[in-house]
């Protein structure tokens, strides 16, 4: 099967269990973000031009069916991935113990840039609070799946059929 469509039907499950499976049975900071995992997996293992078009996206699909501002997570996952693949050379990027703690930094400054931007281009009031309480919850619970999603799915074994 094509390394293209393997990441397309990733991609789509995660969105459907993210969007529609996972809000059911799980309260707002203990729900993992997968779609930020994929782009900390992409970040470590992606192409520079392919790989930052779809963090893009990801983050404009996030923005949509979070109700947030559009172009919040887009933003965050375009710097996300560009941070990630431009020092993922420098590591070791087959160690499944990097992509969970890539999964937890990028998480934390997930959450601090969209404090950041929140500050900077809001007139929400309240919002600050909730989004500061939620970040280290947030950050475990994504390594936690991260470190399921690397061990189980076959998002792991993508590369070995290069």
């Amino acid at each position: 099967m094509n390394k293209t469509l393997k990441y397309l039907i990733v991609i789509v499950v995660a969105l459907v269990l993210q969007v529609t499976l996972l809000p059911a049975y799980l309260d707002d900071p203990f729900k993992p973000n997968l779609l930020l995992i994929i782009v900390v997996f992409m970040g470590f293992r992606g192409e520079m031009l392919g790989g930052s078009l779809i963090s893009l996206l990801l983050g404009l699909v996030q923005d949509c069916f979070s109700g947030i501002y559009l172009g919040l997570n887009g933003f965050s996952y375009l710097f996300i991935f560009i941070l990630i693949n431009q020092t993922a050379h420098r590591f070791y990027t087959d160690n499944s113990i990097l992509m969970v703690l890539g999964a937890f930094l990028a998480t934390q400054l997930n959450g601090l840039l969209n404090l950041l931007l929140l500050m900077m281009f809001s007139a929400a009031v309240g919002i600050y609070l909730p989004l500061l309480s939620g970040i280290l919850p947030q950050g475990l619970v994504n390594a936690l799946m991260a470190s399921l999603f690397f061990a189980f799915a076959p998002l792991a074994k993508l590369e070995e059929s290069r």
